[in-house]
């Protein structure tokens, strides 16, 4: 049996309203166009109130400091649109970018190895992760506490609680350099986020990620292996967030045991305020990048106006409780 998109989806989504309903209407435009619309008026507003934000400089170091958690959060919207969660990402991170940091030699030859390695880990955390969701019974959010305070405590046990620093130009480079004017970084997130488009949007297994999070049940009624559904996306999380481990790391020129503490926060928020659907099925990579640059606008922001630390984590919350209620209501 040939399954595609088309095949798939309509049997697994609930029935819409009649087209001519003014309320479906509005709720087609608020998930089409309301991240955008959202998006403009926020920078409208900062550019006429903070100091400095429309400049270029500005606008570049905005999706600069967005992109590590631009990167983990692609990896994110695979698992989400299952109906799943990662809780790991923050910890994935941390230890990633110290394997890392640990192999990468210090003259700036063969990268490729510490590289690999520091991916390496993220697969494997990924894979941990999908075995006690998959063979395991255990829910999501539990499997990837459990994952996220194992790779923690590897994290600490390698390195002793201790900063690895002193990294190659070269490796240094991923994380500060620029290509013309445009930061390695902000490459790299978006050339990852075109190929995660691609992969949702256009191949068949994307199609099957979205059946899987839209019934579970109907999607094995059809064929599709959810093991193998749930396998992947997990492992693509877990390589998405090593190497947003490994920019970070080659950002600051060092590497902590305790880096990426709180990303998931971050990151689940940039995923739900781009249209990702908490209870699966739905979701798209344009709306990911767009939530992560609304995030990443937002803090930068505040941090110009001379808001507290304290406020900016608070409006992170309040944000993604807003995005949560608002997708309940296109969903209802």
């Amino acid at each position: 049996m040939s399954l595609d998109t088309k095949t798939i989806l309509p049997v697994l989504r609930k029935p819409d309203l009649p087209d001519g309903s003014r309320s479906t209407q509005m709720k087609r435009f608020v998930g089409d166009y309301g991240i955008i619309l959202f998006f403009v008026l926020i920078v409208a507003l900062l550019a006429f109130t903070a100091p400095n934000f429309f400049t270029i400089d500005n606008l570049i170091s905005v999706v600069r400091q967005s992109s590590i958690i631009g990167i983990i959060a692609l990896g994110m919207t695979f698992v989400m649109i299952t109906a799943g969660i990662d809780l790991s990402v923050g910890s994935v991170v941390g230890v990633a970018g110290l394997v890392f940091a640990m192999l990468a030699p210090r003259d700036g030859t063969a990268l490729i190895v510490p590289l690999i390695a520091g991916m390496a880990v993220g697969l494997l955390v990924g894979f941990l992760s999908s075995a006690l969701i998959v063979w395991g019974k255990l829910l999501p959010f539990l499997a990837t506490l459990a994952t996220m305070a194992i790779a923690r405590t590897a994290a600490l046990v390698i390195t002793e609680g201790q900063v690895v620093s002193g990294l190659s130009g070269p490796a240094e480079w991923l994380g500060s350099g620029f290509v013309g004017p445009i930061p390695v970084p902000v490459i790299i997130f978006f050339a990852l986020a075109l190929v995660c488009e691609f992969v949702l949007s256009r191949t068949k297994f994307g199609s099957h990620v979205y059946a899987v999070g839209g019934n579970e049940e109907s999607a094995k009624k059809v064929g599709i292996s959810v093991t193998r559904v749930l396998f992947t996306v997990y492992l693509i999380g877990g390589v998405m967030a090593a190497i947003g481990g490994v920019v970070l790391t080659a950002r600051l020129n060092g590497a902590a045991p305790v880096a990426g503490t709180g990303y998931e926060l971050q990151v689940i928020a940039a995923v739900v305020i781009g249209g990702t659907s908490l209870f699966g099925g739905v979701g798209t990579i344009r709306g990911t990048v767009l939530g992560v640059l609304l995030l990443g606008v937002v803090m930068n922001g505040m941090n110009l106006l001379g808001v507290s630390s304290y406020y900016q984590q608070g409006m992170q919350g309040v944000i993604l409780v807003l995005a949560v209620l608002l997708n309940r209501w296109k969903s209802d």
